[in-house]
C-alpha cells in the first residue's frame, strides 16, 4: 500500500523523468531536482507557469537547442507542457562562479581569472557564432560542471539573448539608439547604458567588468546609494563613464587595461578578433610562470580544507610545503574559511571520518557521493512526497511552496540561479543586490 500511495504521488515530465523537491526559485518560476528513470541521472527541472505575463521558457529552450554540442553549453533534454506548466529539463551543473568567488573569500588570484578568461571568452565567441549574443554576461551565469566536467565553466540563462544577425545572410542587426537597457547594470557596457543596441562588442566589455569584479573584488560603482531604482542606475552609469580604463585596472597586469582598450574600440557591428583577446592572457600567463594544471582558488581551498580536517586527528602529520599557511594564506584549523562546525567524511578526498567540530569544513565535502565526482555541493535527501501541477499551482496562488530550501540556504542547481543548495557562505552576505535589471523583461 505505502508503494502504490508513493506510486500515486510520483510526478513524472516528459514520461521519463521524475520531479522530485524543490531546488531553486524566480520570478519566471521553479526549478526542481530531477531524475531519468531509465539511467538514474539526475537533471534540473526548470517550471514556468503557462499563466506567466512574459513567458520565456520556449524561447529559451529554442536557444539551447541552436548552441547544442559546443563545450560549456548546458544540453537541453526536453521541453514540454505539463498541466499548468512549461517545462524544460536541462544539465545539472555545479555552484556559478558568483557563487565560488563568495567561497574564497570574494577575490579570484590572478592564476584563476586568467584560467577562467580563456574559457568564458571563447563561450561567448561559441554563442556568436550561432548568430546570438548574451546580454546578461555576469558571474551567475556561468557553472561549473560535475564530476568530469567540474573543470568546465558552463554559460547558462539565455532569456536575454538576441539574435544579432541573418543566420543565412550573416546581415547584422542595424543600429539603433535610445534602448531600454537590458542586462545587469553592473556589468552592462557603457554604450548599453546610454541606450545603444547592444551587439558583440557589448558581450565582451561585460566580460572584462566580469575579470575586474574577480581580480579586484569589487567593482568602483558598486554599493552606491539612490532614492530610487532609477537613480540609482543612473549614478552607476556616470560612475562607470568616470572612471577611466587605467583607474579601473591600476595595480594589475596591462593586458587588462588593454583588453577594454580593445573591446571599447570595436564599432557595432565589427567581428571581436576572439584569438587576440585570449592571446593577451595566455601570454601573460606563461610570462607569469603558471601552468594550466586547473587548480582554481576553490580547488585549492578545497584541499586545504581538507587537509586540515585530517590533520586535526593526527598530531603526526604536518603541513607539506604545499599546503602550508602561505600557500592557502591560512594560519589554524580554526581559519579555515567556511565558518561551519562541521562532521562528516571529506568527499573530495575519499576520506570518511570524523571531523573535530573546532575545524570549519565546507559542507560540500561533506557529501561522501562527492568522492567520485568531486562535486562542490551538499545535498540532502528528501523524503518529501512529490506533488501534482495543479497542487503546486493552489500552493503557488496561496504564495506557498510545495517544499522550501533549509533556511540559509542559496538556490543552485542547473541553471540561471536554479543551482543546487550551496552552503550559507556562498549565499552572498551584505551585498547589495538592487543593481540588478531594468528594460521590459526584468527579472529579479
Amino acid at each position: 500500500m505505502a508503494s502504490q500511495r508513493e506510486s500515486s504521488l510520483e510526478l513524472r515530465v516528459g514520461k521519463k523523468f521524475r520531479l522530485g523537491r524543490k531546488i531553486g526559485s524566480g520570478s519566471f518560476g521553479d526549478i526542481y531536482l530531477g531524475t531519468n528513470m531509465t539511467s538514474g541521472e539526475e537533471v534540473a527541472i526548470k517550471l514556468e507557469s503557462v499563466k506567466s505575463k512574459h513567458p520565456q521558457l520556449l524561447y529559451e529552450s529554442k536557444i539551447y537547442k541552436i548552441l547544442n554540442g559546443g563545450l560549456g553549453i548546458p544540453n537541453i533534454r526536453w521541453f514540454g507542457v505539463e498541466g499548468e506548466y512549461n517545462v524544460m529539463v536541462i544539465d545539472l551543473l555545479g555552484p556559478s562562479l558568483e557563487n565560488l568567488f563568495d567561497y574564497c573569500g570574494r577575490r579570484f588570484q590572478l592564476k584563476t581569472v586568467l584560467m577562467i578568461a580563456d574559457q568564458l571568452i571563447s563561450r561567448l565567441e561559441y554563442c556568436h557564432s550561432k548568430n546570438f549574443i548574451h546580454r546578461d554576461v555576469k558571474p551567475d551565469n556561468f557553472l561549473i560542471g560535475l564530476g568530469k566536467r567540474a573543470q568546465i565553466c558552463h554559460v547558462i540563462d539565455f532569456g536575454l539573448a538576441k539574435k544579432y544577425r541573418d543566420p543565412k545572410t550573416h546581415q547584422h542587426i542595424p543600429y539603433r539608439e535610445n534602448k531600454n537597457l537590458t542586462g545587469t547594470a553592473r556589468y552592462v557596457s557603457i554604450n548599453t547604458h546610454i541606450g545603444i543596441e547592444q551587439s558583440r562588442r557589448d558581450d565582451l566589455e561585460s566580460l572584462g567588468y566580469v575579470f575586474m569584479y574577480f581580480i579586484r573584488g569589487s567593482l568602483p560603482w558598486q554599493g552606491l546609494k539612490a532614492n530610487t531604482k532609477k537613480q540609482k542606475y543612473e549614478r552607476i552609469m556616470e560612475k562607470k563613464m568616470n572612471t577611466p580604463i587605467e583607474v579601473l585596472c591600476k595595480g594589475y597586469p596591462a593586458e587588462f587595461r588593454a583588453y577594454f582598450e580593445y573591446t571599447r574600440a570595436l564599432r557595432f557591428d565589427d567581428k571581436p578578433d576572439y584569438a587576440y583577446l585570449k592571446r593577451l592572457f595566455k601570454e601573460l600567463f606563461f610570462r607569469k610562470g603558471f601552468q594550466f594544471d586547473a587548480m582554481f582558488d576553490w580547488t585549492v581551498l578545497n584541499l586545504v580544507c581538507a587537509y586540515f580536517a585530517l590533520v586535526s586527528h593526527d598530531d603526526s602529520i604536518s603541513a607539506p610545503p604545499a599546503l602550508a599557511p602561505a600557500a592557502g594564506q591560512l594560519g589554524t584549523p580554526d581559519q579555515v574559511p567556511g565558518g561551519y562546525d562541521g562532521r562528516g567524511g571529506i568527499g573530495l578526498m575519499g576520506a570518511s571520518s570524523g571531523v573535530d567540530p573546532r575545524v570549519r569544513v565546507d559542507p560540500r565535502l561533506q557529501d561522501p557521493r562527492a568522492a567520485s565526482s568531486n562535486r562542490l555541493y551538499t545535498r540532502e535527501d528528501s523524503k518529501d512526497s512529490d506533488v501534482n501541477f495543479q497542487e503546486m499551482q493552489r500552493m503557488q496562488d496561496l504564495r506557498m511552496q510545495p517544499t522550501t530550501a533549509p533556511a540559509g540556504y542559496a538556490n543552485n542547481g542547473g541553471v540561471r540561479d536554479d543551482r543546487l543548495y550551496v552552503a550559507p557562505r556562498l549565499a552572498p552576505t551584505g551585498v547589495d543586490l538592487g543593481e540588478s535589471k531594468l528594460g521590459q523583461r526584468q527579472r529579479y
